[in-house]
């Protein structure tokens, strides 16, 4: 989208607080389990995650921490805490939030350095793929939408963050130093 055109922070939180975020809905939690699971099968309870961009209702904080995982959170409009961002992860978890960020390259540059020697990014959105009729795609009307990623923006993405290991599951991302 074109800086100009880009929401104004109220109209963003406005937009986020539409969504019905309840951390005990079940088809929330299905939603997502598959990152969940992916940092479940890749780290144990001894390891510090993030969830980034955790907005008003944190599921994947609490499916976690029900496991007995500790997850930090973040969120610069719900839960800003800037303390949490000096801290180094062992994983960090985006659940559709990429797709907001204004300045993503320095969004990716700050996730990175947050991370632990092999630690991994995972994240989740819809990517733009060549079969997609790009005026057609309902993931583009959101009006907080403003960077959509394809799967090569995350092989340049790899190679430009010095990530050892990429992996692209539908709408999962995981990024692995």
């Amino acid at each position: 989208m074109d800086i100009k055109d880009y929401p104004k922070t109220q109209e963003e939180i406005d937009r986020y607080e539409s969504h019905d975020n309840d951390v005990e809905d079940p088809r929330y939690q299905n939603f997502v389990a598959p990152l969940v699971d992916k940092i479940t099968e890749q780290f144990n309870k001894n390891s510090l995650g993030l969830d980034y961009g955790s907005g008003t209702g944190p599921v994947i904080t609490k499916m976690l921490t029900d496991l007995g995982y500790e997850v930090n959170t973040f969120d610069p409009f719900f839960d800003n805490n800037p303390a949490v961002l000096d801290l180094k992860y062992d994983y960090i978890v985006s659940c559709e939030v990429i797709e907001h960020f204004h300045k993503p390259h320095k969004e990716f540059e700050k996730l990175k350095n947050m991370l632990k020697p092999n630690g991994a990014l995972f994240l989740k959105t819809d990517l733009f793929t060549d079969d997609k009729d790009f005026h057609a795609w309902y993931y583009k009307s959101d009006e907080t939408h403003v960077f959509f990623f394809h799967p090569e923006t995350f092989k340049w993405l790899q190679t430009e963050f010095k990530f050892r290991d990429l992996k692209i599951d539908g709408r999962h991302i995981t990024l692995s130093l």
